[in-house]
Order: structure tokens, then sequence, then C-alpha cells
């Protein structure tokens, strides 16, 4: 019997998802969702993951569920093909945690690149002698192994990431392959899915920054208005040295152009030629290529490009925005998806860790084997 095709994924509720997740993540689970190759699609609203750095702030976490879901439903992930659900209501992924603690030593945690990366990014402070406040939350520390606990309580064969994740889940398959050699073949080894082409990496801010963050305002979120997408677009950074129009361009960390190479597609140019077509010139491109040709040789200005990417933004967004409305004005059926989906994800869970209990042999009261104790023990002790 072949193997079973699971996907595990999901997203930090720590605010309304903008484009960079869903060039980076989302738009892939929608076409991974609709393609039929995927036995199980687990979708995860990671909140005790993200209470291991917002712990002092939870009503934030609390809030940002529904703008999460309300965004994974309006992207396009349906309820019926795959199981949204809230990783804190999954009570056994915190018992897996703490089983998988004993399998990875504090060096290699420390040895973890993107570990390394986050407390980097976070400002924690890893001097042994910093107070509380400053030092790395030991939750935050360890969340290579609960994420490993979300990975392989599911079975997941296969869990889509970025490459700066890859680290992670190299992790998950050291623990998985210890615990099966440790105690019984139980765990199932997952394999990463890695974006397909550099259009869909991780974008820039509009800035030019090279992450977006709500914290420096340069975000495009899914939920904005079609006139505040426009203001970005507006103000987005391009290239310092295209002064005039008739300069040549750089399109190489241009940021209206890496958002272009995300989004645009060949029936684009037909559908908003008006884009490039001013008072004193008028192109007439059948390529992003050539469109970047022209910007390289001068001519091509900057506001023709950024309005060309507003339609192209807006085309994607409108659909997007209209069915968030709808499904704001039902947040009763948005809260009944994700119960409904965490109960479910709860019975494939508690099953995995009866499997882990069971070859750990921590099983004591499971039906049968309380008798065999017993009678043992009882020999024994005879």
């Amino acid at each position: 019997m072949a193997e079973k095709k699971i996907i595990l994924t999901g997203d930090r509720p720590t605010g309304r998802l903008h484009i960079g997740h869903y060039v980076g993540s989302l738009r892939r689970r929608v076409e991974l969702q609709n393609s039929g190759e995927y036995d199980k699609i687990f979708i995860m609203i990671a909140d005790a993951q993200a209470l291991t750095d917002n712990a002092d702030n939870p009503e934030k976490v609390r809030q940002n569920i529904i703008e999460v879901a309300l965004d994974y439903l309006s992207a396009g992930l349906d309820p019926e093909k795959s199981n949204l659900f809230i990783q804190s209501q999954i009570s056994e992924l915190t018992e897996l945690t703490f089983f998988y603690n004993n399998l990875v030593t504090v060096q290699r945690l420390q040895r973890n690149p993107t570990v390394k990366a986050e407390i980097q990014m976070r400002g924690f402070n890893d001097d042994a002698s910093a107070d509380n406040k400053a030092g790395i939350p030991v939750g935050f520390f360890c969340y290579p192994i609960s994420q490993a606990a979300d990975i392989t309580a599911f079975k997941a064969t296969t869990v889509p990431v970025g490459d700066d994740q890859l680290p992670m889940i190299e992790q998950t398959r050291e623990i998985v392959r210890r615990f099966n050699t440790t105690y019984a073949p139980v765990l199932v080894e997952p394999s990463a899915l890695l974006p397909e082409g550099e259009s869909c990496m991780r974008l820039p801010g509009t800035d030019g920054k090279a992450k977006m963050s709500k914290s420096l305002g340069n975000c495009i979120y899914l939920s904005d208005t079609s006139e505040t997408v426009r203001e970005k677009i507006r103000g987005m950074y391009t290239d310092p040295g295209h002064l005039q129009v008739s300069d040549p361009g750089k399109v190489e960390g241009n940021t209206v152009f890496t958002y272009l190479d995300a989004f645009c597609k060949p029936e684009h140019f037909e559908k908003f030629a008006s884009c490039f077509v001013g008072k004193k010139v008028s192109f007439s491109f059948a390529s992003l290529d050539e469109m970047k040709a022209q910007y390289r040789a001068g001519g091509l200005g900057d506001v023709m490009c950024k309005n060309f990417l507003y339609e192209i933004l807006e085309d994607t967004l409108a659909p997007i925005r209209e069915r968030r409305h709808k499904f704001e004005q039902d947040i009763p059926y948005v809260y009944e998806v994700l119960r409904k989906g965490s109960d479910a994800a709860r019975e494939v869970a508690a099953q995995t860790l009866a499997e882990v209990k069971r070859a750990m042999k921590i099983n004591y009261f499971e039906p049968g084997i309380l008798d065999e104790l017993i009678a043992e023990q009882s020999e024994k002790y005879r």
C-alpha cells in the first residue's frame, strides 16, 4: 500500500497576511490543495508558537487568529479540501514536544541557523547574565522541537517551506530518526517542498528593505483597500539613479520589478496596455523581458511601471478582498470552520500520540497492557 501524501504548513498569527505571505506560501497552498495530489492537507494557525515571543501580549495573538483565518479563506483555502486548525487546541502537540525534548541537545539547538537568525532578528540577548526580559525565552529557543511535534503528529510527508526554514526540517528529520531507532519505527520522516522559481521567494518591503514588516510599515496586505494599495505603490522604492524618464534604469534591486516578477503574467500586457500610453510616449510590450529592456535603455518612467503594477495587484487582490468582506459578515462560520478543523486534527494527533506512548512503553493503562503488567509484576513479587 502506497504511503499517504500529507502536507502540514501554517502561519503564526501576529497580524494580517500580506502579499509576501501570498507569494511565498499562500498561493502555492491553494494550488496544492486543488491539485488532488495529496491525501490530507493540514494548515495550522500557530498561536502557541506565536506566544513564545508574545507571552506578555496574548490578546494580540487571540485577535489575530480571526485575521489569519479570514485571509486563508479569502485567498481560496477550502475547508472541504484543507483542514484549518488552531495549534493550541491540540494538547497532544504539547505532549509530543515534551517527549522529543529528551532527543535533542542544547548544543544542537544552538547550532540551528534558523534559530540563530530568529534570535538576532528579535533582538534577544543570549548572554547568560542578562535579565529575563532581555534573555531568550526557553519556549522560543526550543520551538524547532515544537515544530517537529507539529509535523510528526500528522505524519506529514511534505512541508512547504522557504530555503531559510530548511534547517528546521532537517532538525525534525533528525528527531524522527532518533525516535524510530530508540523506540520503534512510528514516525514519518518529512521532506521539504521549496518554492518554484525566484518569484516565489520572499518579497522585499515596499521601501526596498529585505523583509516586509508591520512595524516598518512597508507591507501591502491582502485586505488593503484599492486606494491604500495605490498609495503604497506610488511610494515604492525603485532605482534612485533613475532621476529623469530618459535616464537608463536598473531593474536589479528595483522593488517594482521584483513585484512584477512575482505577479506579472503575459496576458497582463494586453489587458493593461493603456498603462503604457502617455502624452509624449507610447509603448507596446509582449513580455516582462521587453519591458525590462526598455527600462534599462531609458525612456520608460517609474509612474508607468507603478501604474502597471497597481493594475496587476488589483487584478489579484480585488477577488480576495471581495471574498474577505463576505466572510467578515459571517464570523460564526469562520469559527465553526476552525472548531471542526481543530476537532479533526486532534483525532489524528491523538492517534499518533498513542503510538508514540506505546513505543516508549508509557501506555500503562491501555486495554490489555495493564493486565500484562499486573500479571508480570505479581509473579515477580510473589
